[in-house]
C-alpha cells in the first residue's frame, strides 16, 4: 500500500481514535492527525507482518483499519500520559 493511502488512513484513524479515547480533547486536530498517521503506520506494519495483509487490497481490509485505529488510540493514550493530561472518570479527583 502506498504512503498516500497510509496518510489518508491515518487521518481517518486519528479522528476515530480521538473520539474513542475518554477525557478532554485538549490536543488539537493537528496532533490527532499526526498521531493518527503514526498509529496507522504502526498498525499497518503490524497488519502486514502479523496478519499478512498487504497490497492494494490491504487498504480495504478490515484488519488494516482496526490495527490503524488501535495504533492511533494507543499513541493518543501514550501522548496523554506523557503530557500529564488526565482522562476518564477520576480526572478531577486527587
Amino acid at each position: 500500500m502506498g504512503i498516500i493511502a497510509w496518510i489518508i488512513l491515518g487521518l481517518v484513524a486519528g479522528v476515530v481514535a480521538r473520539m474513542l479515547v475518554p477525557g478532554k480533547d485538549a490536543q488539537g486536530l493537528i496532533t490527532a492527525f499526526g498521531l493518527g498517521i503514526a498509529g496507522a503506520l504502526l498498525g499497518g506494519f503490524i497488519a502486514t507482518e502479523v496478519l499478512h495483509v498487504s497490497g492494494i487490497q490491504g487498504f480495504f481490509h478490515l484488519a488494516t483499519w482496526l490495527c490503524a485505529i488501535a495504533g492511533a488510540a494507543a499513541l493518543l493514550l501514550g501522548h496523554n500520559l506523557i503530557t500529564g493530561r488526565r482522562s476518564g472518570r477520576w480526572a478531577g479527583r486527587r
